[in-house]
C-alpha cells in the first residue's frame, strides 16, 4: 500500500505499511505505563520468589498449638526438644480461633493416658503434621519402635513445591496477558473514540487486530525467558523437556488467550464491562486450573468442568515438558483443546466485533 503526501509533489510516494506502524505504536504505549510493566514482568518474579522462599527445599516447620492444662508443660517441651517444631501452649478456645485463622497446623490437648489431636484432615500437609507430633510424644512417653526406620527428605530440583510452581505461573501470566493485554486495550481503544479513527485511516481492520495479537506474543518471549531463567538461577529448575516444544506450547496457549481476550472485548463499549468480564472469565482458572496446588485436589464430579478449562490444559502441557520432560506429541490433549479454542473465539470475535 502507498500513500501520496499532500504538502509533496505527486511524484514523491511514501510507503506505508500498517501492521508494522501498529505494532510500534502499541509498544511505544505499553512501555509508556508502569503498572502494565510491573504486572507483566515484576509481580510474576516477586510471586515466584515469595512462594519459593516460603516452600523451599528442607524440612517444613510444624506450628503446633498443645491445649493448656495439668499435662501441657510436658508435651511441649517433648515436641520443643525436636527441631522442626514452633510450640504454643495456650487455651482451646485461642487454639481454635489460631486453627481457624491458619497459624497453626494441629492443635493437641493432653489428656491421662494420651493425647487428642484436633485437625482438618483435608488441609494439606494437616495428616503429615499429625504422624510427626504423634511419633515426638510416643517417643517421649518411652515407645519403642520393633522397626527402625529413617526419613529421608526429597530436595532434588524437580520435585520441590517451587518447581511444580513455575509452569503455573507461567500459565497465569499467559492467560492475563491475553485477556488484559487484548481486552482491556481494545475497550480502552474503544472508549476514547479511537477505534473509529483507525478505521478510517487506510488500513484492512484485520492489520489492527493481527497487531494487537503480535504485539502481545512479542511482549510474552521476555516475559516466559525471565520467568525460566530467575527459576532456573535462583531456584535450580531444570527444564526437563526440549525447549523448542516448550516454546511452541506457549505459542498455541497466548493465541488461545489472545483470542479468547478479542472475544470477551468484542462488544463491550465501558471499562467496568469487560473488566466484570474478564474476572468472570479468570476468576474460575485461577480457582481450579491448578496454579498454586495441583487442580486433582478438586472433587472427581468437578473433574470434566475443571479439566476442559483452557488453563487446565495449558499448565498440565507445560509441567508435563518442563517437569516430566515428555514430548510435544504426547501433549496432543492441551494442544487439541487449545488450539480448538482459540479458532472458535477468534471465529466469534471476528463475527461480533464491533468498532464503533
Amino acid at each position: 500500500m502507498t500513500v501520496t503526501r499532500p504538502d509533496e509533489p505527486p511524484s514523491t510516494i511514501v510507503k506505508y505499511y500498517p501492521l508494522k506502524e501498529l505494532i510500534v505504536a502499541r509498544a511505544k504505549e505499553f512501555f509508556r505505563e508502569p503498572e502494565a510493566i510491573f504486572w507483566v514482568y515484576v509481580f510474576p518474579v516477586l510471586l515466584m520468589f515469595g512462594l519459593g522462599v516460603a516452600f523451599r527445599g528442607g524440612e517444613v516447620e510444624v506450628h503446633v498449638d498443645v491445649v493448656a492444662g495439668s499435662e501441657a508443660d510436658t508435651a511441649a517441651r517433648s515436641l520443643k526438644s525436636v527441631d522442626g517444631f514452633r510450640v504454643e501452649v495456650v487455651a482451646i478456645e485461642e487454639a481454635r480461633a489460631r486453627y481457624a485463622a491458619g497459624k497453626v497446623d494441629i492443635i493437641v490437648e493432653p489428656s491421662r493416658g494420651g493425647y487428642r489431636y484436633l485437625y482438618d484432615a483435608s488441609r494439606t500437609g494437616a495428616e503429615a503434621a499429625k504422624i510427626r507430633v504423634n511419633d515426638v510424644l510416643q517417643a517421649a512417653a518411652g515407645r519403642e519402635d520393633r522397626i527402625s526406620s529413617t526419613s529421608d527428605l526429597i530436595t532434588e530440583p524437580g520435585s520441590r513445591y517451587i518447581d511444580w510452581l513455575i509452569p503455573g505461573l507461567m500459565g497465569m501470566n499467559i492467560m492475563g496477558g491475553g485477556l488484559w493485554g487484548l481486552g482491556f486495550v481494545t475497550v480502552d481503544l474503544r472508549v476514547r473514540k479511537l477505534l473509529k479513527r483507525y478505521v478510517a485511516t487506510p488500513m484492512r481492520r484485520s492489520d489492527f487486530l493481527l497487531a494487537l495479537m503480535s504485539s502481545r506474543l512479542f511482549f510474552l518471549v521476555p516475559e516466559m525467558v525471565l520467568i525460566i531463567a530467575v527459576g532456573h538461577y535462583a531456584f535450580g529448575l531444570e527444564v526437563q523437556g526440549n525447549l523448542v516444544a516448550v516454546a511452541a506450547l506457549i505459542l498455541v496457549g497466548a493465541i488461545c488467550f489472545a483470542g479468547i481476550g478479542l472475544l470477551v472485548a468484542c462488544r463491550a463499549e465501558k471499562i467496568e464491562t469487560v473488566s466484570g468480564l474478564m474476572n468472570l472469565v479468570m476468576l474460575p482458572m485461577w480457582l481450579l486450573s491448578g496454579i498454586f496446588f495441583s487442580s486433582e485436589r478438586f472433587p472427581e464430579s468437578m473433574q470434566p468442568f475443571v479439566q476442559a478449562l483452557p488453563l487446565t490444559q495449558l499448565n498440565n502441557g507445560l509441567r508435563g515438558l518442563i517437569l516430566e520432560g515428555s514430548s510435544l506429541t504426547e501433549q496432543w490433549m492441551p494442544l487439541l483443546l487449545l488450539s480448538g479454542y482459540g479458532v472458535l473465539a477468534f471465529f466469534l470475535a471476528l463475527t461480533w466485533f464491533k468498532w464503533k
